[in-house]
């Protein structure tokens, strides 16, 4: 979040009751937007959003995680062999994650490096995905 967005919550967090309920009823009239009208979700919308809050929202995401979905238990061993050479695990600590799926395999690597373990561990015949 940014500071200003940090700075915003903290005075919302020392308003009262009262105060709260004359903010709601002034974004209310300024945004032309209903706080009591059920939205798809049951989220708030305002009809238009500022340009702050589209950029964060289109901001790309810069690490991933490599989910082991599945293993057919004929590929276990090649699967095996992918995941101690993508990571410091030891034999043990590798059957292990494979028996307890979804797991994640790799966390917070680039992309780059997430769709290059991906593509070997499904050449191995795992089930992946890049979260």
């Amino acid at each position: 979040m940014s500071t200003t967005t940090n700075e915003i919550i903290e005075k919302l967090k020392s308003i009262t009751l009262l105060e709260a309920a004359e903010l709601v009823s002034q974004i209310e009239e300024t945004f032309g937007v209903d706080a009591s009208a059920p939205v798809a979700g049951g989220f708030l919308a305002a009809p238009m959003e500022s340009a702050a809050s589209q950029k964060e929202a289109v901001e790309e995401k810069t690490t991933f995680d490599i989910i082991l979905e599945d293993v057919p238990s004929d590929k276990r061993i090649p699967v095996l062999k992918v995941i101690r050479n993508l990571t410091s695990l030891d034999l043990k600590e590798a059957k292990e994650s494979i028996t307890s799926l979804p797991k994640a395999i790799k966390q917070g690597i680039s992309k780059e490096e997430a769709e290059t373990a991906k593509q070997q561990l499904e050449e191995a015949g795992a089930k992946v995905k890049i979260a």
